[in-house]
């Protein structure tokens, strides 16, 4: 499993995001490109992302920019990922609607890969940004 850029530079964004929280009131997206060599345009598309995904609160105009909507411990990557990428599903066998499966009606992994899929998951709902925003790890 490998994750899209955009979802890399957005856990890249939010935890400089969480470095500022507390210190500064909004931010901007130059400052926050400039700070992380995120394309700008790019670090605009994420905010709209982000805020539509209610983890960061965003504001137009004269006095606007963004924040965390939410303390950094509160946000995990879980969510970070699956503001970008949707539901979090490593395959098909975890999605009710799919039915593209040619193996489907005789496959023994099937019952399983929903266990699976939670592990991946709750691994990643285990990190949090506050960890994620902190120092390089000793």
């Amino acid at each position: 499993m490998r994750l899209t850029a955009q979802a890399d530079y957005a856990v890249v964004l939010l935890a400089a995001a969480a470095r500022h929280c507390g210190v500064s009131g909004r931010l901007n997206a130059t400052v926050i490109a400039e700070e992380t060599g995120l394309p700008l345009p790019t670090v605009q598309k994420l905010v709209s992302r982000l805020s539509a995904a209610g983890l960061i609160d965003s504001a137009r105009g004269t006095g606007g920019g963004f924040r965390l909507a939410r303390p950094p411990a509160t946000i995990t990557l879980a969510d970070i990922v699956e503001a970008i990428e949707g539901p979090i599903g490593l395959t098909t066998c975890v999605d009710p609607n799919a039915h593209d499966c040619a193996v489907g009606g005789s496959c023994h992994v099937r019952p399983h890969m929903s266990h699976v899929n939670g592990a991946v998951r709750g691994a990643l709902a285990g990190v949090t940004l506050a960890t994620l925003s902190a120092g390089v790890p000793a």
